[in-house]
């Protein structure tokens, strides 16, 4: 027996020192973080949900393209509206062209002979002229429409990039506190095995209980120091993943911030909020209007186009207001310019057709978009309900597991329980730890993706 006593001693030292040699394995990463923090002076950041979501915000690249492409929709608009409006220039040009040696003159210089070309008014012409234009028809005023259209979806798009990023931040925000609280949960279940095995082999060597017992528990006490070290690589995971979203360094250490449980509000108001400001519905919606006024832009091609023109300047073989003989060089010359498209190979038809198609498919889009937010809002509140309902649940079973354990320990010191009876007391307690952590992630993110829906995040 005393051997069996010291070879079991053998067996608990190499134990503890496999456990030791992992460097977080004695505690967890919270109580790494404040040791760290205290050791290096610096103050850990603790960020909240909200400021997880802002700074990843400003982090995230795909947000950021959203955006970018909102604001350069927006200048498209202003863009697409100063199509309407007259546009002016000043022209300056200056034409040299090769006299044709005849003795013919042309304007007011008596020494130029004619020029070779008959588009050109003199050998030496300088032109310095205002010039105003305007275009009136129809396809002005539909590119308003398209452009206010593609605007609007643009910004649907933002949104919905932002309430997924949203989405993406608070299932790591939670995720992280999951996996700490799982982590605390696995040293206490540790210690706890590193205390069963004290007491197998202190029964053992007062001849109380079998080695079969020690056996047992060292089982139980490796098999924990493995979970230890799974749930430290899982807490450190969940921490790098959140810090590339909200550090240049996804290394900086920071904490989280303890909240309570959000109320889940009444389906009710949840889909009146759904039916307002729901971002996909309204990114549907803006690609239907989008196709609309791409129509009409190519229906637009079938009208003819008025061009108005307004010249005032010099248009003269000397650069100056008036010609040697006192004649004026300024002047202002007018044209109105109707095009009326007659034959251009079925092209505008064609057009036309496939902005017609594209309209079917968006008037497609919106009506999967409305069905789909119905399912996803009874999917996210019947998700969200059964969660918050569980909680308390959750909550009463690791009460009752807790209690469960201290009986059944209780009984084994006294003799009247077995070793396996323990185990199963402490892998319950265990197990109930990590399906309460497991519930308020469920809880939270399915709480965020109905808020998401709605626009309330």
């Amino acid at each position: 027996m005393r051997m069996m006593s010291h070879r079991s001693i053998s067996n608990l030292r190499a134990s503890l020192a496999l456990c030791l040699a992992l460097p977080l394995c004695a505690k967890p990463l919270a109580a790494q973080s404040t040791s760290t923090a205290a050791t290096t002076t610096e103050a850990v950041t603790t960020i909240s949900l909200d400021e997880a979501i802002r700074r990843a915000e400003a982090n995230e690249s795909g947000f950021a393209s959203a955006s970018a492409e909102s604001r350069a929709s927006q200048l498209n608009r202003s863009i697409a509206r100063a199509g309407l409006l007259p546009s002016a220039s000043f022209h300056n040009q200056y034409l040299f062209t090769q006299g044709n040696g005849s003795g013919d003159r042309i304007g007011q210089t008596a020494n130029a002979p004619a020029p070779r070309f008959i588009a050109n008014n003199a050998v030496h012409e300088y032109a310095s002229q205002g010039v105003v234009n305007e275009t009136v028809g129809l396809q002005q005023f539909s590119a308003v429409s398209l452009a206010d259209a593609n605007a609007a979806k643009a910004a649907a798009e933002m949104e919905i990039a932002r309430r997924g990023l949203v989405s993406a931040v608070v299932t790591l925000y939670y995720g992280l506190i999951s996996a700490e609280t799982k982590l605390t949960a696995l040293q206490r279940a540790s210690d706890e095995a590193n205390h069963f095995v004290t007491l197998t082999q202190q029964r053992e060597e007062a001849r109380e209980s079998a080695h079969a017992d020690v056996v047992k528990a060292q089982l139980q006490q490796q098999q924990r120091s493995r979970d230890l070290a799974d749930a430290q690589v899982a807490a450190t995971r969940a921490r790098l993943e959140l810090g590339v979203l909200l550090f240049p360094d996804p290394r900086t250490p920071f904490k989280t911030e303890a909240t309570a449980v959000p109320v889940l509000p009444d389906r009710s108001d949840i889909e009146a909020d759904a039916a307002k400001n729901n971002a996909e519905l309204k990114s549907a919606l803006a690609s239907l209007h989008a196709s609309q006024a791409e129509v009409t832009s190519a229906r637009a091609a079938y009208l003819p186009d008025l061009g108005l023109n307004f010249t005032y300047g010099v248009d003269a073989p000397q650069f100056a207001a008036k010609g040697p003989d006192g004649a004026r060089n300024l002047g202002y010359s007018a044209s109105a310019t109707l095009d009326i498209p007659l034959w251009d190979w079925l092209a505008t038809q064609h057009k036309v057709k496939q902005s017609e198609i594209r309209r079917d498919a968006a008037k497609v889009a919106l009506s999967a978009a409305q069905r789909r937010l119905i399912a996803n809002l009874a999917e996210f509140y019947d998700e969200a309900a059964a969660a918050r309902d569980q909680l308390a649940s959750l909550d009463q079973s690791i009460m009752t597991a807790q209690e469960s354990l201290r009986l059944t320990r209780l009984r084994y010191t006294g003799g009247e329980g077995t070793v396996f009876e323990v185990v199963d007391a402490q892998n319950t307690l265990l197990s109930a730890e990590a399906a309460r952590a497991d519930g308020a992630v469920r809880y939270q993110v399915a709480l965020a993706n109905l808020q998401t829906l709605t626009g309330r995040f």
